[in-house]
């Protein structure tokens, strides 16, 4: 019976000393698990994550958004300076779609009642611009009308905040739309007749072409459109088209359409006696020795078109932007 009970003692002995052993290690590990969860906190507190690989963001780098508010049974349009490109919701509480005929002008509303905390809204327009807002809901918004300003337009640099992004589009390769629109303005504003020898006249409408630039990979033509008779001209449309210069009979008519990227002053409709000008700007392109550029210009509810020819020695004389007094 002692044996016995020699033997159970010693067995709850071994089996305190194990269990004390596995405390010790769990008390170990969890002291482990404190201190790394401690070093990931300080680490993200002092911006040094990732073993020292990145740093925290300073504020001198964040986008300062605008604050808007929105309603379920009202709705919100924000009027911007150019097209929209780009539009992205923060949650499922907004709904947003451009206003119908209109490229720069969206509509947003809430989709659910009373939706707490706050949402946010980012666009990108045309221009290159980056918009960024803070969204929350409220009964009655302050402001259901909203016009945003074009940073571009600003006329200074230093007064452009910075949310005032450089945004790169597909469509103008590795040129900024900033400074796209910053070389159109400049051509007309410049007004330089760098060509004299194309362009038509027909009906007492005279259709000009006075200049052809290029910068980085994008071509620029300066336009004008002179009416010299009373009754007030109005375009319909005008197309770019790469044509035969001499087509054989029988034979299909093989045309290339160049389509402009951007137009500045986009001219639609020329008083009696006045007269418009516009600036293109097109991705780069040559022209085949047997092919030839042929500007159209139509008249809507009209027959008083006009068309001029433009050859590819005449595209390899476009004037150099660099060589331009940027204004």
């Amino acid at each position: 019976m002692k044996r016995v009970c020699l033997i159970l003692v010693l067995s709850f002995g071994l089996i305190s000393v194990v269990n004390a052993q596995k405390v010790v290690e769990a008390n170990k590990v969890a002291d482990t698990q404190i201190k790394l969860i401690k070093d990931v906190y300080s680490l993200k507190e002092n911006g040094d994550l990732f073993q020292g690989l990145t740093k925290k963001i300073s504020f001198d780098r964040m986008i300062p958004p605008h604050g808007l508010e929105v309603t379920y049974d009202k709705t919100v349009h924000i009027i911007f300076p150019s097209p929209i490109s780009y539009v992205d919701l923060g949650s499922a509480n907004l709904i947003a779609g451009k206003a119908d005929g209109a490229e720069n002008v969206i509509r947003v509303k809430s989709t659910v009642k009373d939706f707490r905390g706050e949402t946010n809204l980012s666009v990108i327009t045309d221009n290159g611009n980056f918009y960024s807002f803070n969204v929350r809901y409220a009964d009655e918004p302050l402001l259901l009308n909203v016009e945003m300003k074009d940073f571009i337009h600003d006329g200074s640099e230093v007064n452009r905040p910075n949310n005032a992004l450089e945004v790169y589009l597909t469509e103008l390769g590795s040129e900024s739309p900033k400074l796209v629109h910053i070389i159109m303005n400049s051509i007309y504003k410049e007004n330089n007749k760098e060509i004299k020898h194309i362009g038509c006249k027909r009906f007492g409408i005279q259709y000009l072409l006075k200049g052809i630039y290029t910068h980085n990979g994008l071509l620029y033509f300066h336009t004008e459109i002179k009416n010299q008779t009373n009754v007030p001209y109005d375009v319909d449309f005008i197309t770019f088209k790469i044509v035969d210069k001499k087509v054989v009979k029988r034979t299909a008519i093989q045309e290339q359409i160049i389509f402009p990227l951007r137009a500045y002053n986009y001219a639609t409709h020329v008083a009696g006696k006045k007269r418009e000008r516009t600036v293109f700007t097109m991705n780069k392109f040559t022209i085949p020795d047997d092919k030839q550029l042929v500007v159209q210009m139509h008249e809507k509810s009209g027959g008083r078109h006009q068309s001029f020819i433009i050859e590819n020695s005449d595209i390899e004389r476009a004037e150099v932007i660099d060589q331009l007094r940027i204004k």
